[in-house]
């Protein structure tokens, strides 16, 4: 008997991504057709477990141009698209996506804004001015005021800090719904 191990993917217009989780892979065997039918064998784990794993990817692909990485942790798969578009789903078939499979976040773009997205590095952004950045997403920062004295006290009494015993006592003649309760304590491991 063989077990699956868990796929994330994600898919650019010209490519597929695959990643098999599969940690400490031994014999690993990856196929990949020119009609799209993914292949994968590998034993892992402890005790040799046998993993297995067929996919009919959406469209055909070209098994020239697409790459195959495997790492300690993990096979990476860059499966290049016989024909450039973005598919609807990874696999042929209108039925609900097998539980081991699952979107790959991390490397995830929307088809809609794949040509607007930028490439950028969170280092890059050091002087970058915020208003410009939101106005540039979209985003009206005309009624945001001026936030330069956020720091600063203020005289308004409608920013005082209540006492302790005050907040008991209004929260007495709160309704019920929102009176205070005991904590209740820590749950014990």
């Amino acid at each position: 008997m063989f077990r699956h191990p868990q796929v994330k993917w994600a898919q650019r217009e010209d490519k597929v991504y695959l990643t098999v989780l599969l940690p400490d892979a031994k014999d690993a065997k990856v196929n990949v057709d020119p009609e799209g039918v993914f292949t994968f064998s590998a034993l892992a784990g402890a005790e040799n477990h046998q993993y297995e794993l067929k996919l009919d990817l959406f469209e055909k692909v070209n098994v020239e141009e697409s790459k195959l990485n495997v790492g300690v942790r993990s096979i990476f798969c860059v499966i290049e698209k016989a024909e450039k578009g973005w598919w609807k789903n990874l696999l042929r078939g209108s039925e609900k996506p097998p539980h081991y499979l699952k979107i790959d976040w991390d490397k995830f773009v929307d088809e809609h804004a794949a040509d607007e997205t930028p490439e950028f590095n969170l280092r890059d952004m050091g002087g970058m001015d915020m208003a410009s950045l939101m106005k540039g997403q979209g985003m009206d920062m005309s009624g945001v005021g001026d936030m330069g004295d956020m720091g600063e006290e203020s005289d308004d009494d409608d920013n005082e800090v209540e006492e302790p015993g005050e907040v008991e006592a209004a929260a007495k003649d709160a309704p019920a719904s929102i009176q205070k309760t005991e904590a209740a304590p820590p749950p014990s491991t």
